[in-house]
């Protein structure tokens, strides 16, 4: 199917949506689905329930932001516990500007931007399907029709509560074009658009001076005063302010705090009472959710000056921070980099992760917490294993410092860097050492870093330097290591068995003479010293391991070297230990004989099919480590 054919395609499914009938027409759809009267922030909730929702150690992931939001799951979780499901219920809540405060490029207009599409296509569903009354530029909720007097009445028919009274330009069209029958008032369903402005809006500060209330409320429209005799005639006003059209759904203010006062004011009554001033009617009922976001210095500022306290009692304030996972931290870069020109471009394994090491110990505070250092607290935040820490230190770090991840540098810093890498080099290719190069220059070009932060970053770059390091030479001896699985598996089973054989004090069978034997002692202790297992504290490692064998075995599992992360990392590193040499030698030789250029070209092979390296990333790497190891 070509492009045109799906464009015919998607018009003809939108036009099968298409909906208009009367007001008794549209109440018999309502008594089937209640949902099509629910508020915009019971909407809004629905749309982000209905993608699906995840628990997961306690946490709830919500795959509405699962794609494009990384690492921010406490920040959601809170967003949509605190906010959108009490405000969905009609809870106080719901009456307050929700203000997503947080740093630059934190991720703040991605969540609007979200919402926004969110709406659109939910709009087009069956479950978000939202009705109004036909020809309304504010797209009225068609219940507004039903008087005042009658509305228990139809709570009680129908179980649905009506808020606000019917606009100024529908009470004159209720009387002049329909005489007064609400049953034959035409209804029609409507499609939720940014850009044909339906039911989401956008607001942006600009001059003060020049910038004109009418943007937000609508204005008169003066060619029609002579028609209609009037300013006060409804006709005569034309409602298309931003808070008109985002009716029904949702009201973005980017960097709200930068608008001047008067614009402010507006928000008092439409956040509290569901309702604005506009031209010379009576209060103008509007049902919207509003978003503003801005950074934490505007914040401060607003909240400093008393004449804003009634508008600051009217605002949930929701903390946007950096992401502070390294994991995450670097699907971020991929994603911006997929969404770049620069997707053509070869980024070597793992110089992505280096970068967001960097960038993740930039936002981190020192913790007081003994033997806990920023390394430690980044890899426990990660999820990985730390000895002496678990994952219920995790939760204490965080209460720490509550505002941590506020500060420093963001995303498009590192993106920019990693793109003056690319255009510097001048090759489809960059590696790890590249990044952190680019990085390290652009630190003197950053004119927001104090001096201070400056030679701490250039420290974290360092970190992060030794962290690639270790990643490295552990990449190449695995690469070196033929038949990687099998050698771990046999040198596990092989400890194993002299580990069952010492804790139940038992003699091991030669397999070849069968003759009986001690369990090796060197052997288990060669593996264990890799890890820092004291002489003392073997037994009871040795131990626990067999309790976990037996765990796996209650359970039906099959116990195998990667079930114990302290013994996988033994095998590892005991697995390298005895190739360094021949690593080193082979990687570090200027004129490689034949059987190591032979085993330079398998290694290559291997880090090209199994590591996702290519042919000049992956020899870059063995120059690298051969460098390394010859330290």
């Amino acid at each position: 199917m070509d492009i045109l054919d799906k464009v015919r395609s998607f018009r003809e499914e939108e036009n099968k949506l298409k909906w208009e009938g009367t007001f008794a027409e549209y109440l018999d759809v309502v008594k089937k689905r209640k949902e099509v009267a629910q508020t915009a922030h019971s909407r809004v909730y629905n749309m982000i329930k209905s993608s699906g929702l995840i628990e997961r150690d306690g946490k709830r992931l919500y795959q509405f932001f699962g794609e494009e939001i990384f690492g921010l799951e406490d920040a959601i979780e809170r967003l949509v516990e605190e906010y959108f499901h009490p405000a969905a219920k009609r809870l106080d809540v719901r009456k307050r500007i929700l203000l997503l405060m947080g740093p630059v490029s934190g991720g703040k207009s991605t969540i609007v931007t979200l919402l926004k599409r969110g709406l659109e296509s939910y709009s087009r569903t069956d479950e978000g399907a939202v009705y109004a009354i036909k020809g309304c530029p504010m797209h009225e909720d068609p219940l507004h029709l039903i008087p005042q007097h009658l509305r228990h009445d139809f709570y009680e028919t129908y179980g649905i509560r009506i808020e606000g009274s019917l606009s100024p330009l529908n009470t004159m069209r209720l009387e002049k074009e329909y005489g007064g029958e609400i049953e034959n008032v035409l209804v029609e369903r409507i499609f939720f658009s940014e850009d044909k402005r339906v039911g989401i809006g956008t607001f942006t500060p600009s001059d003060p001076k020049s910038q004109d209330i009418a943007d937000l409320t609508g204005s008169i429209d003066f060619s029609t005063i002579a028609e209609f005799g009037s300013e006060s005639d409804p006709r005569a006003y034309r409602f298309d302010g931003e808070l008109n059209k985002a009716n029904r759904g949702m009201m973005e203010f980017q960097e709200m705090l930068k608008l001047d006062e008067k614009f402010l004011w507006h928000l008092l009554s439409l956040t509290q009472e569901g309702n604005f001033k506009a031209g010379r009617f009576a209060l103008i009922s509007a049902d919207e959710l509003i978003v503003a976001h801005t950074n934490e210095t505007e914040y401060r500022t607003f909240i400093s000056n008393k004449k804003n306290e009634a508008l600051h009692s009217r605002i949930i304030v929701m903390p946007i921070p950096y992401n502070l996972k390294v994991s995450q931290e670097e699907r971020i870069y991929e994603k911006m980099i997929k969404e770049s020109d620069m997707a053509h471009v070869h980024i070597a394994p793992h110089a992505l992760r280096v970068a967001a090491i960097f960038s993740v110990l930039t936002r981190l505070e020192d913790s007081k917490k003994q033997g806990l250092d920023v390394v430690k607290k980044m890899r426990l935040y990660d999820g990985e294993n730390v000895e002496g820490f678990n994952q219920v230190d995790v939760e204490e770090l965080k209460k720490e410092f509550p505002n941590e991840g506020m500060h420093g540098i963001d995303p498009r810093y590192v993106i920019n860097r990693i793109s003056s890498a690319i255009i510097r080099k001048e090759v489809p290719s960059i590696n790890a050492l590249d990044v952190l190069r680019a990085l390290k220059d652009g630190l003197d070009q950053h004119a927001s870093i104090s001096q201070e932060d400056r030679e701490k970053y250039m420290n974290y770059i360092a970190i992060a330097r030794r962290e690639f390091d270790e990643i490295a030479k552990k990449e190449v001896q695995k690469a070196f290591v033929y038949s990687y699985e099998e050698s771990a598996i046999t040198l596990m089973n092989n400890y194993l068995d002299n580990v069952e054989a010492y804790c139940n004090k038992n003699r091991l069978r030669d397999p070849l003479t069968g003759e009986e034997m001690n369990p090796d002692e060197k052997l288990m202790r060669s593996i264990e010293e890799q890890i820092g297992i004291s002489e003392n504290a073997k037994k009871a490692f040795r131990e626990e391991i067999l309790i976990r064998i037996s765990a796996y075995a209650r359970k039906g599992k099959r116990f195998d070297y990667r079930s114990h992360d302290r013994l996988r990392e033994a095998i590892q590193k005991k697995l390298f230990a005895d190739l360094k040499d021949v690593v080193k030698i082979t990687t570090s030789s200027q004129t490689p004989d034949e059987s190591q250029l032979k085993k330079i070209n398998e290694v290559v092979a291997r880090l090209i099919d199994e590591y996702g390296y290519n042919s000049t990333s992956a020899n870059e790497l063995l120059r690298y480590v051969g460098s390394l190891l010859n330290r």
